[in-house]
């Protein structure tokens, strides 16, 4: 299997891994023929690219840290507790119930994946996640979690913690429901005005955690510091080093990577190694060294199935990383 970006894609590839629509239904299964109007469908959708199989990568074998089904589940459930909380309608007692049962989910589906991880505690992220544009926040919210306890495992956090690392993290841009999406989803640059406006959003979110739901205390201090910079620079409060919750490091790092390798309204993704090169000369600035030296070691640069271009001229298709 093999990685072939969206622009690369011609009729008669074989789908190497399935792809989903917008609503979560599957669009090509694994083994699936590209067609030509497929290939419009997935630009369209804003697919940075495809997993396909073929002769050439038919030895590479590429696994992600978890399945689609739970992947696409934990999406659909961070939805849906995003968008309910968004109508303003939770003082009703069925819209309250309603949040609690989807809230209760997302606590399930968090304590699977760190029950999944931990019993495969030495895998790596070695995959260039197959997310689109049009559920961006939500396919992200997952991948932040996911990133977030793969570090945890690699940092040998117990599994309490995990689990409360992986609930603040699929939660942490809850609080953007509260602002206005002409601000969030806007193409150029921000005005001074807007960026306070979107510096809120952490603090939104905690206040909301804390007020609405029953998680833990860690969970929703995580969503208030992910914004945080270990040399101080970061929102909403400013603090620095330690003072930051290890929890909230974690996420930022996770947050930081994701929002980097994916297409964005204003620009287009980096590469994993580009993004990989950001974290790395920014440790002990933005993030925490050792953190980031674990995010390193537990996230692929160069992902299993990508094509890469050595120092003499060769270019080869990565087919195993260590």
């Amino acid at each position: 299997m093999r990685y072939i970006p969206a622009e690369g894609l011609v009729e008669g590839m074989i789908v190497g891994k399935s792809l989903y629509d917008r609503y979560h239904k599957l669009l090509l299964s694994k083994g699936s023929k590209i067609h030509t109007g497929y290939v419009e469908r997935i630009k369209m959708l804003g697919y940075q690219g495809v997993y396909i199989d073929d002769e050439l990568s038919a030895d590479i074998e590429i696994k992600d840290v978890i399945n689609d089904e739970i992947r696409m589940k934990m999406v659909q459930t961070v939805k849906d507790v995003c968008i309910h909380s968004a109508l303003g309608d939770v003082g009703t007692k069925s819209e309250q119930a309603y949040l609690v049962a989807k809230m209760e989910t997302t606590k399930e589906l968090i304590a699977d994946i760190v029950e999944h991880l931990i019993e495969n505690k030495d895998a790596m992220v070695n995959l260039i996640d197959l997310k689109f544009f049009d559920d961006y926040t939500f396919f992200y919210s997952v991948n932040v979690a996911v990133l977030s306890i793969v570090v945890g495992v690699g940092m040998e956090l117990d599994k309490e913690s995990l689990y409360n690392l992986g609930l603040g993290a699929v939660l942490h841009d809850i609080g953007k429901i509260f602002i206005d999406v002409n601000i969030l989803n806007k193409k150029d640059t921000l005005t001074k005005e807007e960026y306070e406006i979107i510096k809120k959003h952490s603090e939104f979110g905690y206040r909301f955690l804390r007020e609405t739901y029953q998680i833990p205390t860690a969970s929703y201090v995580a969503v208030l510091h992910h914004h945080e910079k270990y040399n101080g620079g970061g929102y909403p409060s400013g603090i620095s080093k330690d003072n930051i919750s290890l929890l909230g490091r974690i996420i930022g790092i996770a947050d930081v990577y994701d929002a980097l390798t994916s297409n964005r309204a204003y620009r287009k993704a980096l590469l994993p190694s580009e993004a990989m090169e950001y974290i790395m000369a920014n440790g002990g600035l933005m993030f925490d060294v050792n953190v980031a030296k674990v995010f390193a070691r537990k996230v692929a640069p160069f992902p299993v199935g990508t094509y890469v271009k050595l120092s003499n001229g060769y270019v080869g298709i990565v087919s195993e990383n260590y």
